[in-house]
């Protein structure tokens, strides 16, 4: 039974793009097969960068509220932890926005 579900899978395997006509569907959708240059960097570059930037804003939240749990209350510790997340926010705001705004001009130019 399980050869059932091997063997389309084995057969898809061997044809060609030419073939199965995905190339002319992507010619016929895309204009060409080669994505241009801004496809590539925003696949390559900006969305591994914007995880990063999830990533970081996670971890100082968590860190924000690691301090603030363990001040004692403290004023001073407090008011750090209460400035880091604010900032944190900020941040991860203006790098949203940055981002919205640039691909709002490119979509609306191309």
């Amino acid at each position: 039974m399980f050869s059932l579900f091997l063997v389309p899978c084995f057969a898809m395997a061997q044809l060609t793009p030419q073939e199965t006509g995905l190339e002319i569907t992507g010619e016929q959708a895309y204009g060409s097969v080669a994505p241009s240059i801004g496809v590539w960097v925003g696949a390559k570059i900006i969305t591994p960068a914007l995880a990063l930037v999830g990533v970081v804003f996670i971890i100082l939240m968590i860190y924000a509220g690691f301090l603030w749990m363990t001040a004692g209350g403290k004023p001073e510790q407090t008011t750090k932890a209460r400035d880091m997340m604010i900032n944190s926010i900020i941040g991860v705001i203006i790098i949203a926005a940055a981002y919205a705004i640039t691909n709002f001009v490119f979509t609306s130019i191309a």
